[in-house]
C-alpha cells in the first residue's frame, strides 16, 4: 500500500498545479513541482511512477492532465460525501469552510445531541445524533468527521464504526483507534500547537530549524 506520506504529497501537486494553470501553464516539469511541495524532482518523478504516471523529459506533463489522473487516484473526481458528528466551535467551523466543495468534498449533514444546535434546515441539516445510522446508510457515506469533546470521543466513533464508516478525521484531542478496515487519522490541534512553538522557541535558541 502507497504510505500516507506519498499521498500528502499527491495533495500537494494537485494544489501547485491548480495554482500554476491559474497561471496559464499547460506543462510543467517535475522541478516545479518539486519546489511547491518542497521536496526534491526524483521524489515527484518516484510517486508518479508509483501510479504509472509519466511525462515527457523535453515535453515535461501536461497540467490538466496531471490534474485529473491525481484527481482520480485521491477519488476526487467525483463529489465524495462526509458526515460530521460534533456541532460545536470546530463542527461549525468546519460547516462554513468553502474549500471542502472546492476540492470535492460535500459535508452532507452534521449530527449532535444537543436539540438547541439541530436545524433541519439550514443548508447542511444539523441532526440528531439518533439519525446517525440511518443517513449514512441510505447516502452511502463512508467518511465521517469526529468534533466531540475527549469524553464522548470513544462512544461517538462506535456509532460512527456501528453504521459503516470505514474513515473518521477525528478532532477530539484524544487518540482513537479503529476497528479492522476502519481508518482514523487523529489531529489534535493542541498538541501541534505545541509542538510548533517548542520548534521556534528551539531554532531562535540553537538556530536549527527541523
Amino acid at each position: 500500500m502507497v504510505n500516507k506520506k506519498c499521498i500528502i504529497r499527491l495533495s500537494r501537486y494537485k494544489n501547485a498545479l491548480t495554482r500554476l494553470k491559474a497561471f496559464g501553464f499547460v506543462k510543467v516539469f517535475s522541478g516545479n513541482l518539486a519546489d511547491a511541495a518542497g521536496v526534491t524532482s526524483s521524489q515527484v518523478r518516484k510517486d508518479f511512477s508509483l501510479f504509472g504516471i509519466t511525462g515527457n523529459r523535453r515535453g515535461g506533463y501536461n497540467v490538466d492532465e496531471l490534474i485529473n489522473r491525481i484527481l482520480e487516484i485521491l477519488g476526487k473526481n467525483e463529489i465524495q460525501k462526509v458526515a460530521l458528528i460534533g456541532a460545536g466551535s470546530i463542527g461549525t467551523a468546519l460547516l462554513k469552510y468553502k474549500g471542502f466543495e472546492m476540492g470535492g468534498i460535500k459535508i452532507m449533514a452534521a449530527f449532535d445531541i444537543d436539540p438547541i444546535k439541530i436545524n433541519p434546515n439550514a443548508d447542511t441539516p444539523i441532526l440528531p445524533l439518533e439519525e446517525f445510522h440511518d443517513f449514512v446508510t441510505k447516502h452511502s457515506i463512508r467518511v465521517g468527521i469526529l468534533a466531540v469533546p475527549d469524553i464522548a470521543a470513544h462512544h461517538v466513533s462506535e456509532i460512527m464504526i456501528g453504521s459503516g464508516i470505514q474513515g473518521i478525521l477525528n478532532f477530539a484531542p484524544i487518540q482513537l483507534r479503529g476497528a479492522e478496515g476502519v481508518i482514523i487519522n487523529n489531529i489534535n490541534l493542541e498538541v501541534e500547537l505545541e509542538n510548533l512553538i517548542y520548534f521556534v522557541n528551539a531554532s531562535e535558541k540553537t538556530g536549527i530549524t527541523r
